[in-house]
């Protein structure tokens, strides 16, 4: 016996879950949108040096113009990262004399009619702060790297619901945050906390699934937790569509999950994780509350703490017992399903 034949008598697949689920799933949406940002939010646009004098005037100068002021490419097209150093206005009939190169030295000129403003055309990470862009995203992705490990552990000491709620939060202030504050550097920082957060909600988000749900329905709800993952990447297309600066998309984005933090609050916290940690009335209480929503109430009433650890006893049984990575691998079907995850990420 175990925590699965519990879930079979309040319940495994019934209206409970199809409710779990659905308000663990509807944040998910919003996830893939923060892990895919950058290409919006960072989009790089056409760009070319700020040429004093001939940018700060009321006189409109054309393509050919400013040939005599930034050389061009094989498209004939502005050079991005260049000008000529012998910046005269009006100039343009002695265009086609050689001059000296350099590069840009007061800032670019950008093309903002695809989007208004992107972190890129902020802090102007173009040319040789190029790179900076990648960095941005970089430390992002080290933020989910930290918050798998950290808030991995830290949901199996204090729980799967409270590590979703707090992250659910942490993701909407660092969200708001990294939209408003004014320098690329807290801009970085809330990304990283943002990241964190992400790895908080995915980790606690399949756990909370995947316990109060029984066997055979497992593979549905993960597909359904991809297929969320996905319809996120759409949703967010059509966001950066219609909100073309990025302070107000970083925003929007983030934002949900203010709402989110007071919907997870209506989570019941996993009974498998509550009777392991011994906190078996308040799992007793749980279990009832599902039992009642499935239809099942008269099963659920004759649930007692002395029948859930009795079902949990080889389970709890184990956890005395140390355990290390190498579990992974060290039987045959575990081996088998940790080699087909690691090979389907």
């Amino acid at each position: 016996m175990g925590f699965n034949d519990l879930l079979e008598i309040v319940g495994g697949l019934g209206r409970f879950q199809v409710i779990n689920t659905t308000v663990l799933l509807i944040p998910m949406l919003f996830l893939a949108c923060h892990n895919f940002l950058q290409n919006f939010s960072a989009a790089i646009p056409t760009h070319r040096c700020w040429i004093p004098g001939v940018d700060n005037s009321t006189i409109t100068y054309n393509q050919s113009h400013l040939a005599a002021f930034i050389p061009l490419d094989e498209d004939q097209n502005a050079k991005s990262c260049m000008r000529f150093t012998n910046l005269k206005p009006f100039s343009w009939t002695n265009g086609t004399l050689k001059k000296d190169k350099e590069v840009c030295k007061d800032g670019w000129v950008y093309d903002r009619s695809v989007f208004s403003s992107t972190i890129v055309t902020e802090w102007d990470l173009v040319c040789n702060h190029r790179k900076m862009r990648q960095v941005a995203q970089s430390i992002y992705m080290a933020g989910v790297l930290a918050g798998a490990f950290v808030l991995g552990s830290l949901s199996d000491r204090f729980g799967r619901k409270a590590i979703l709620t707090s992250s659910c939060l942490t993701m909407a202030v660092s969200g708001t945050c990294a939209a408003f504050l004014p320098s690329f550097v807290t801009y970085c920082f809330f990304r990283c906390l943002g990241g964190m957060a992400l790895s908080g909600i995915v980790l606690n988000t399949i756990s909370l699934n995947l316990e109060w749900t029984a066997p055979k329905g497992r593979t549905l709800v993960g597909t359904l937790f991809a297929y969320g993952f996905t319809c996120g990447q759409l949703i967010l297309a059509g966001i950066a569509y219609g909100i073309r600066d990025w302070r107000w998309l970083q925003f929007s984005v983030s934002a949900p999950y203010y709402i989110f933090f007071l919907t997870s609050w209506c989570v019941p916290e996993s009974a498998r994780w509550l009777i392991i940690n011994g906190r078996t009335h308040q799992a007793l209480r749980n279990l009832q509350r599902v039992a009642w929503i499935n239809g099942k109430r008269e099963e659920g009433e004759k649930l007692s703490e002395k029948i859930l650890i009795s079902h949990m006893q080889s389970e709890l049984n184990n956890m005395k017992q140390a355990h290390s990575p190498l579990d992974l691998f060290r039987t045959a079907g575990m081996r088998k399903v940790t080699i087909c995850l690691m090979l389907v990420w």
